[in-house]
């Protein structure tokens, strides 16, 4: 892609939310995880760590950490002496990061309903509220922003780190793969599917909860090829 092109694409990408006391690696890591998810940096294109500087405004430091952990993630692939590879997309792989997702989903979904305290379902319906509007505006990059923050309280509520730790990199993959397979009402209907998940929760139910999870995995079934 040329560069002018990416330029302005990024320009007029919508730009994830600057969290409360986020840090410099932290908002560089979720400026180029939208990049890559909404598709401004394609499949298979090669850049350079410079390159990605300049796109994130941010310092070497930040964006190197960053790099890192999107390799560590799966979405970059540091080619030594030639680059910085975007991971290929292939959509028959939707369904092998669903079937990776779908187990640890219906953990946290349930021990999140177990232990998530007033805090949590205060985060917890803010991201259905956010979704809800985002549906409304038909904002995609507002429901990614929800979807993400949704994937955060989950993790931090179910109290596994570990389970989180799985997660986090499949929850990224199917936003991509979302975003790539979505259809026309895309946008409203995983608003629904995410929403009783959350209901469940915060009801305090963990065997419901555990059902909407494998709901909301079965709706994105549906996307797959």
């Amino acid at each position: 892609m040329e560069e002018s092109r990416l330029t302005k694409l990024v320009n007029e990408a919508h730009a994830p939310q600057s969290l409360p006391s986020e840090s410099l690696a932290e908002q560089a890591y979720r400026t180029l995880e939208r990049l890559i998810v909404t598709l401004v940096l394609e499949p298979n294109m090669v850049v350079n760590e410079r390159r990605l500087i300049e796109l994130t405004g941010m310092g070497r430091t930040p964006v190197r950490e960053a790099i890192q952990r999107l390799a560590w993630e799966g979405l970059m692939e540091v080619r030594p002496r030639s680059g910085i590879a975007i991971t290929p997309l292939d959509p028959k792989d939707f369904a092998k990061v669903l079937d990776a997702r779908e187990g640890v989903e219906q953990v946290l979904a349930r021990d999140a309903a177990r232990l998530a305290g007033p805090r949590d379902h205060e985060r917890f319906q803010a991201a259905a509220d956010a979704m809800r509007k985002a549906a409304a505006d038909d904002d995609v990059g507002q429901f990614l922003d929800a979807d993400k923050a949704l994937d955060a309280v989950l993790g931090q509520a179910a109290g596994n780190v570990f389970a989180a730790r799985l997660a986090a990199p499949l929850q990224t993959h199917s936003r991509r793969f979302w975003f790539r397979l979505k259809r026309d009402d895309g946008i409203a209907a995983s608003t629904d599917a995410h929403i009783a998940m959350i209901d469940a929760i915060t009801a305090r139910t963990p065997e419901k909860a555990m059902a909407m999870a494998a709901d909301l995995i079965r709706h994105l079934r549906t996307l797959a090829p």
